[in-house]
């Protein structure tokens, strides 16, 4: 499993959009194949910066959600809305430590 993390610093006044058009397309890159979750966070002090968190099967399966048409839909309008360049990172899970 890919774990994909992107962090988001919109301008204030962009969260409105920002927010609806995720809420439109959500459901839609929850089910793109090879995603197994989906998350939107909000900072707690900083309301303007999101973070989404996905699962993706494998590598591959992002790769192919990245080239997607849908992706490039929903991209094009968020990137216009950042007040600074997204940072975006992919990690492996190893291991879930439970009680």
């Amino acid at each position: 499993m890919l774990i994909r993390i992107v962090r988001m610093t919109f301008r204030p006044e962009e969260v409105p959009a920002f927010l609806e058009n995720f809420e439109a397309n959500k459901s839609y890159i929850r089910n793109f194949p090879g995603c197994q979750h989906l998350e939107l966070w909000q900072d707690t002090t900083q309301k303007n910066i999101f973070t989404t968190y996905s699962h993706w099967e494998t590598e591959e399966a992002l790769d192919q959600y990245r080239d997607s048409e849908l992706f490039k839909s929903v991209w094009s309008f968020t990137k216009a809305l950042f007040s600074e360049k997204p940072k975006a990172v992919s990690s492996k899970k190893l291991q879930e430590v439970k009680s």
